[in-house]
C-alpha cells in the first residue's frame, strides 16, 4: 500500500490515502496502453464516409466518341474516374474500424495508466469534490488551489449535476464517474483530480 496526501477544495492538506500497489503502483505496460488508445479512437469513427464508384454516378452510358479515327483516346464512359464528374477510383466506402480488446488487456491498461499518472505526480486526490449550488467560480477557485493545470480531468465517485455542471463552462476540463473512466481520458490529461471515494471505488474494482 502506498499513501498519498489528500487536500480539500481550498488546496489544504488533510490526510492521507492508502491505495493499493498493485492498481496504482504497477509497472506500466507501454505496448499495452498504446492498444487501448488506438482501440479507444478507431471506435470513436463512425465508418459512414462513402464515394460514388464509377457505376453509380448517373450517366455516362453513351460512349462520347467512336473507337478509331478521332486522333483522340478511346473513352467508353464520361463517367469514369479522369472525367470531370466521373467516379472516384479507389475512394472510402462504408466499412467497421472497431477494434475488439480481451478483458485482461483493458485491465492492464487502466492500471498502467492509472500508475503512469501517479508516478508523475500528475493525480491529486481531493477529500470531498462538492458544491452547494451552480457555481463556475467555485471550481475554478478549487482548481487553482490545487494546483490543477492544463487539461484536467475530474473523476467523482457519483454522478452530481451541481458539479458537473458547474465544471461545463471551464475550458479544458472534462468529468467522468468512476465507473466510466478510460485509458485514453486518463492519459491526454496533465491534471488527474479524482475525489478520495471515487479512488476507492477504482481500487476496488480493479484489485479484483
Amino acid at each position: 500500500m502506498s499513501n498519498m496526501k489528500v487536500v480539500d477544495m481550498t488546496g489544504k492538506e488533510v490526510g492521507s490515502i492508502e491505495l493499493s500497489d498493485a492498481v496504482f503502483a504497477a509497472e506500466v505496460n507501454e505496448a499495452v496502453l498504446h492498444s487501448a488508445v488506438r482501440s479507444y479512437l478507431m471506435n470513436q469513427r463512425q465508418g459512414t464516409q462513402s464515394t460514388l464508384t464509377r457505376s453509380e454516378v448517373s450517366g455516362g452510358g453513351k460512349k462520347p466518341w467512336k473507337q478509331k479515327s478521332t486522333g483522340r483516346a478511346r473513352q467508353g464512359s464520361t463517367r469514369s474516374p479522369q472525367w470531370t464528374h466521373g467516379g472516384i477510383a479507389l475512394g472510402p466506402k462504408p466499412r467497421k474500424y472497431k477494434i475488439s480488446l480481451t478483458k485482461k488487456t483493458k485491465r492492464v491498461a487502466m492500471i498502467s495508466a492509472l500508475s503512469s499518472k501517479v508516478a508523475s505526480g500528475e493525480m491529486i486526490v481531493v477529500d470531498k469534490i462538492a458544491a452547494e449550488e451552480y457555481k463556475t467560480k467555485t471550481m475554478v477557485g478549487m482548481l487553482s488551489a490545487i494546483g490543477a493545470n492544463g487539461k484536467t480531468l475530474v473523476v467523482l465517485a457519483d454522478n452530481d449535476s451541481k458539479v458537473v455542471k458547474s465544471f461545463a463552462n471551464i475550458e479544458g476540463v472534462k468529468t467522468t464517474q468512476a465507473n466510466t473512466i478510460n485509458v485514453y481520458d486518463i492519459l491526454n490529461c496533465t491534471s488527474f483530480v479524482v475525489a478520495a471515494d471515487a479512488a476507492k471505488k477504482i481500487e476496488e474494482v480493479y484489485t479484483k
